[in-house]
């Protein structure tokens, strides 16, 4: 069957099994970002944007997209390289695995909820699991960075030595 959608902003036509999954989908289009963890959608792992709002590719077929536009990491470089910064400074990126789908939860929710508590922020990010870091650093993390955007302190972007 054949889908028209937008990666990243640019428009896409792709002919594909009924029964292809979006995470097979996207990465065989070189979005390596988007990761299996969990295979029971449990993770947050395969989080991609789907028309601005997350989604686990894991759990969707790819026919899904027809006519909609889908963001990857990739997509979302600069954004991602300046929350990441935050995630650095409050050592909350361990091995990094998780990296990609939490940050692309954290960008969503940047976009949909409004200077959000931090109850509000851990309810959002509740299906993104890390088994590394704990979720101490990085809910200081998106305190820190949610405040960096409100106000532009740069000094608490800078990545300490």
């Amino acid at each position: 069957m054949k889908i028209n959608f937008w990666l990243n902003g640019a428009k896409k036509e792709a002919e594909i099994s009924p029964d292809t999954m979006l995470l097979e989908f996207l990465r065989s289009l070189g979005c390596y970002s988007v990761k299996r963890g969990c295979e029971t959608a449990n993770c947050g792992l395969c989080t991609v944007l789907v028309n601005d709002k997350p989604m686990l590719s894991c759990s969707v077929l790819a026919a899904r997209i027809d006519g909609k536009k889908v963001t990857t990491m990739e997509g979302f470089q600069a954004e991602a390289e300046e929350f990441g910064t935050f995630l650095a400074n409050e050592g909350a990126e361990q091995c990094g695995f998780c990296n990609p789908g939490f940050i692309m939860n954290v960008l969503a929710m940047t976009k949909e909820l409004e200077d959000p508590t931090e109850e509000e922020i851990k309810e959002y990010l509740a299906g993104n699991l890390c088994r590394c870091s704990g979720f101490v650093g990085q809910t200081r993390s998106i305190l820190k960075y949610l405040e960096y955007k409100k106000n532009g302190n740069i000094q608490e972007k800078e990545v300490q030595a």
